[in-house]
């Protein structure tokens, strides 16, 4: 009760206890892996810094009214993280670090149009360094900044997501019919598109559709004895915490791949595959054996396990009563 009381008590409590020793260290090996270079001599957390102030800066030039002046507290950095980046050699060759400096060189081009010459030192300097940048490769600023939506209708309704819903179970058996990767990668893509804190989607979707793998990954959560033989795909969605230099970031792992997660599975079942989240527990000996069975890093820690494949047609599903729509929410509670 007093650990409760007084939350500074709370570490004495769990001092002794080793239940959060797996997130400390992963946190821990995060934030050092963000300031570490690669192999290639790039920085890791250059990466995920220039994802997140990119994304910073559009907020800003999208802001209404929007100021004379804006980011001033990283302007600087991030133009340093886009010279870094484009610089590298892997920059040119690597198709995701490609995609991700020429956003960032679109973004950062408006914002220079935006912010005239002369009213901020700090901007001034970036604006060097940007030019310098970009004269030195072959870029040319295309659009990929902000714009106006698309406001026409779209084709499905409020009904037709919530007929999806229903439809969408957690099926535990399923033909052994392969599921083709195609389908796999369309499911993906929509998955992709899931909101990230400062788009920095710090997740990977890893697939397996080997049986002999399916079966001996799908073995290691808990949950899954008995039908765990049968799964055609097996999915381990990894946060990758190597994305945030801050500890109190530390959750924004679950958040993000969460909400992929969710997209991955109704964008499966139009395509008519089935699904069953398996929920991941935080035992130090799960990590251990996922960890090396797949070769995660340090910072890399397990969200959810996911099952996927056509599903049985003579299967059953659990009903399982879902809360009433008064159960779930509440308008201007406090």
């Amino acid at each position: 009760a007093l650990a409760v009381r007084f939350p500074y008590l709370s570490n004495l409590y769990f001092c002794l206890d080793r239940d959060f020793e797996n997130e400390h260290r992963a946190v821990l090996a995060g934030r050092l892996a963000y300031r570490n270079r690669r192999d290639d001599g790039v920085r890791t957390g250059l990466v995920y810094k220039l994802r997140r102030n990119t994304h910073r800066i559009e907020k800003g030039l999208i802001s209404r009214p929007r100021r004379d002046v804006f980011a001033r507290d990283y302007i600087e950095e991030t133009a340093e993280a886009f010279a870094q980046l484009t610089a590298a050699g892997d920059c040119q060759a690597d198709e995701g670090a490609q995609a991700l400096t020429q956003w960032a060189g679109d973004v950062l081009t408006q914002y220079f149009a935006a912010v005239a010459e002369g009213l901020d030192p700090g901007a001034d300097r970036a604006r060097a360094v940007f030019e310098r940048a970009v004269a030195g490769i072959e870029y040319a600023a295309a659009e990929r900044a902000p714009y106006r939506r698309d406001l026409s209708p779209l084709r499905i309704s409020i009904d037709d997501m919530l007929a999806l819903a229903q439809r969408r179970r957690s099926v535990r058996w399923y033909d052994q019919r392969p599921v083709p990767r195609e389908v796999l990668d369309r499911a993906i893509e929509v998955a992709a598109y899931s909101p990230s804190a400062c788009n920095r989607q710090p997740f990977e979707l890893r697939v397996y559709d080997d049986p002999a793998l399916c079966a001996e990954l799908g073995k290691i959560p808990m949950g899954t004895r008995g039908f765990n033989h049968q799964f055609p795909v097996f999915i381990v969605i990894v946060g990758k915490l190597v994305a945030y230099p801050y500890n109190r970031d530390r959750h924004v792992i679950y958040i993000d791949a969460s909400l992929a997660a969710m997209a991955l599975e109704f964008a499966l079942e139009v395509q008519g595959v089935a699904t069953c989240s398996i929920n991941w527990p935080d035992i130090a000996s799960r990590e251990r054996m996922m960890a090396k069975a797949i070769g995660l890093s340090p910072d890399e820690r397990v969200i959810m396990c996911m099952s996927a494949g056509y599903p049985d047609p003579d299967g059953l599903v659990p009903y399982s009563q879902k809360k009433s729509l008064d159960e779930v929410r509440s308008y201007n509670q406090r």
